[in-house]
């Protein structure tokens, strides 16, 4: 890929962001809505060729059995802004599991020690560019088990619970997984979950956390809680969470830190060894664009390295791997986050993901996170200037150049602040949210709905265009007048 854009360009805060997105206007003369002007921007988008290295799929195959709405062009590309519950298919990834598929066949059990990509140590295969992704050392990663599975284990080893500190600090309404496992590991110490849970919640009438609020709780209650477990992203709202000030306070009270990252690997830039964070877990099927229940990612950090005193779950993979085979029962633990794995880990399952990762090697979380700040601070400004609650003026032959509420609106609930949120923003709307979906998804865009009114929008840096933000504006706007 060749670089359009001035590395010197410096796109952290909003108002860099609109800045740079107004001026590219000015310099071509178009308005924001104009098709010319979200083409040259991707004339300009130096990661624009990673789109070519993914099956997106057809709006014809897509809704092959479904309705799809008259004029719509059955084999253009599907907008697809669902990277946040399951990324796109890397190209290479069919060919590299038939590649295994026909080692397994020919050479059965020698698979596990023949390249290319033997079973024996496929985890390391994904280890050293899984850390660079979650801002780590490789010592502190493995990609095992599913992400509950996971977050259980992070607690096995970090929710030690005692009658003075036995509380746990998660988000109010925190995704299911999260809940259910924090509440029968706390049941499973024979403490009440009514009595150890310690939910934090947004202000009355907010929809996002404020650090702030997060970090009074830890100094009020600290001395309580055993184990902070958040969100590095919130699933609803896509709000960031201070991973950084949130384990600093921790650590300041005592408490042990983690994070489940399920939307935040491969999302936002991310620093865990750096922040001290003792233990996260992440889903892979996401950002991460491994496939549907590809194994999670877990992490452990290098402090905890050689503590082998640390409780934890162990299994033949926990053994060192040079002296795994001698099967005398006397265990020698790996150091670092490969001595948490109890089992071999499916090679069929990490072939996807080997693929997506290769093509993360070709870039860098700065790069993708600086075209995320791009693509969404575009669909924020396009609806901002068109599709909010209050219009700014009606035109200028409006005598009173005065607000005017509109009737048919959409509200950004995510941060406004681009250090606050990654590539997902998620929307209100006057109308129906569901009656809206509903006539999008027939037009070939794809999105997802939490309940009860949140529409979740994510345009994923290494496939979106911001041709496609366009037109998933354009399609929002038919739909308000529509339904």
């Amino acid at each position: 890929c060749t670089c359009h854009m001035a590395a010197e360009i410096n796109l952290q805060t909003r108002d860099e962001v609109q800045s740079y997105l107004r001026s590219v206007s000015t310099e071509l003369g178009l308005s924001i809505t104009d098709p010319g002007y979200a083409a040259a921007l991707d004339s300009r988008d130096h990661l624009a060729c990673m789109r070519q290295r993914f099956h997106v799929p057809s709006i014809g195959d897509l809704r092959e059995g479904k309705v799809i709405a008259d004029g719509v062009d059955h084999q253009a590309d599907t907008i697809y802004m669902l990277g946040n519950s399951l990324g796109l298919q890397p190209k290479t990834a069919s060919s590299l599991m038939q590649q295994q598929m026909d080692k397994w066949a020919k050479k059965a059990l020698y698979g596990h020690t023949i390249d290319p990509y033997p079973w024996l140590p496929i985890e390391d295969f994904v280890q050293e560019e899984s850390a660079k992704i979650v801002g780590a050392k490789p010592i502190e990663v493995v990609t095992m088990n599913a992400l509950t599975v996971n977050i259980h284990l992070a607690m096995v080893t970090f929710y030690q619970p005692t009658s003075n500190r036995h509380k746990i600090l998660l988000e109010n309404k925190a995704f299911p997984s999260d809940h259910y496992a924090i509440e029968s590991q706390i049941r499973w110490h024979g403490y009440n979950p009514q009595d150890s849970m310690l939910m934090v919640s947004p202000r009355e009438g907010e929809y996002i956390w404020r650090t702030e609020d997060i970090l009074k709780v830890i100094e009020e209650e600290g001395d309580t809680i055993a184990l902070i477990w958040l969100p590095g992203v919130h699933f609803a709202t896509g709000h960031v969470f201070d991973m950084k000030a949130i384990t600093e306070a921790g650590h300041h009270k005592g408490c042990y830190v983690g994070f489940d990252l399920a939307h935040a690997a491969g999302n936002i830039e991310l620093h865990l060894h750096d922040w001290e964070v003792d233990v996260a877990s992440w889903c892979t099927y996401k950002y991460l664009n491994g496939g549907p229940g590809c194994l999670g990612g877990h992490f452990v950090h290098e402090k905890h390295a050689y503590n082998f005193d640390l409780p934890r779950l162990l299994g033949w993979w926990s053994h060192k791997r040079d002296t795994r085979f001698l099967m005398n029962n006397v265990l020698e633990l790996q150091p670092g986050a490969p001595g948490f794995q109890i089992s071999n880990p499916s090679a069929f399952s990490l072939i996807p993901l080997i693929a997506s990762l290769d093509i993360f090697k070709d870039t860098s979380m700065t790069e993708l996170c600086k075209k995320s700040r791009l693509l969404t601070g575009y669909l924020e400004l396009l609806l901002e200037e068109n599709l909010s609650e209050e219009e700014k003026k009606i035109d200028d032959s409006d005598p009173s150049h005065q607000k005017k509420r509109k009737s048919d609106f959409v509200k950004i609930v995510t941060s406004k602040n681009p250090s606050e949120r990654g590539c997902q923003l998620s929307l209100i709307f006057s109308k129906s949210v569901t009656a809206i979906e509903e006539y999008i998804s027939k037009r070939g865009v794809m999105v997802d709905l939490r309940e009860p009114e949140i529409m979740r929008v994510a345009p994923v840096p290494l496939y979106t265009s911001f041709s496609d933000i366009l037109k998933f504006f354009n399609i929002i706007s038919e739909a308000l007048e529509a339904v």
